[in-house]
């Protein structure tokens, strides 16, 4: 290699960690979390010290998107004794990849963070439990599982 082109590959690996150092300062998201990371607005809505479980059947499954620019989510409506609440699982993209499926008329036990949201009560899933098989979400310090942060 020239001269040239030794202080050209330094020039490029010098903009890139600066790139990269400005993006981490601004708060950026990192590619793929479709603004699901900790520490973002949604997740910053759950509470650890604010938790209910509730049972019921499933009435209904979608998929939704929490705020602008945020990727799709999934929630059930759930159907209690007492009432009918929604129930916000995560993020599409982790949920498809657990071993865990859920489907209308199924019963299942959700733990989680209570919020308003959209002007509705709302839980915020830490686990839910379907007969045996449990998906955790958060864990019990209140950081969402999908963001890299469950081990904390």
């Amino acid at each position: 290699m020239n001269r040239f082109s030794i202080s050209a590959l330094r020039a490029v690996i010098i903009m890139l960690l600066f790139v990269s150092f400005s993006y981490a300062q601004m708060g950026m998201m990192w590619r793929g979390s479709g603004g699901w990371g900790y520490g973002g607005k949604y997740c910053g809505l759950y509470k650890t010290g604010k938790t209910e479980t509730v049972t019921g059947e499933i009435v209904s499954i979608d998929s939704f998107t929490p705020y602008k620019g945020m990727g799709n989510g999934a929630r059930v409506t759930l159907k209690t004794d007492k009432e009918t609440v929604s129930v916000h699982l995560g993020p599409v993209w982790y949920l498809e990849q657990q071993d865990f499926k859920i489907e209308a008329k199924d019963k299942i036990t959700v733990k989680g963070s209570v919020i308003t949201f959209d002007g509705k009560k709302t839980v915020m899933a830490a686990e839910v439990k379907k007969g045996d098989t449990v998906l955790k979400l958060w864990n019990d310090q209140g950081y969402p599982l999908w963001s890299g942060c469950g081990w904390r």
